[in-house]
């Protein structure tokens, strides 16, 4: 038996110890915004850094957790963006910082955000989160910044973990990133 795992393990050209080069990944972004025109405003800024938004989420009412209220306010939206162009994965670690520095671009000026970015990627398998709050589930990535898959694609469709955010486990969040998923099949497919 552990003989014919080798034999199929070697035969997808993979070998024990043998680094290469991780597949590109979709880059997509979590938006929370104060309002409609912040939102857009968001989505301006994240074209500038990132190029072309190729799919949005519905916009949906932003209200799993009075985390943002404080500084945000009481009636914020949520929205899921994705961007054209693949980036490597490590290149998460620079758009976190990227988000972070256009969080302070968007602020209002008394320095409360108006605007809540939070960049990750999609692969075949899975949806990555990037953070720079460290927890048990989280594995540093270097510059502050720390990933976590928040999503698995098993058996047909994305399924959450134990700590998946509770928007991140509704249809709305589960059929946005499907279609990326599909959306970034076919791209890797086309070879683009």
């Amino acid at each position: 038996m552990a003989k014919q795992r080798e034999r199929a393990w070697n035969t997808e050209g993979e070998r024990h110890g043998v680094t290469r080069e991780a597949v590109p990944a979709k880059l997509v972004c979590g938006i929370i915004a104060c309002s409609a025109r912040d939102m857009e405003r968001a989505e301006r800024v994240l074209e500038e850094a990132f190029g072309k938004i190729e799919l949005r989420s519905e916009r949906v009412p932003f209200n799993e957790t009075p985390y943002y209220q404080r500084e945000m306010g009481d009636e914020l939206v949520r929205e899921w963006t994705s961007f054209e162009r693949l980036i490597s994965q490590d290149a998460i670690v620079d758009a976190k910082l990227t988000t972070n520095a256009l969080e302070n671009r968007l602020a209002r000026p008394d320095g409360a955000r108006s605007a809540n970015l939070d960049p990750g990627y999609i692969v075949a398998s899975r949806l990555v989160l990037a953070t720079t709050k460290d927890y048990a589930h989280r594995i540093y990535l270097g510059k502050g910044t720390y990933a976590e898959v928040a999503l698995v694609y098993r058996a047909g469709s994305f399924r959450p973990l134990e700590w998946t955010y509770p928007e991140y486990r509704k249809p709305v969040a589960l059929d946005f990133f499907t279609k990326v998923r599909t959306t970034y099949l076919a791209q890797l497919h086309a070879g683009t």
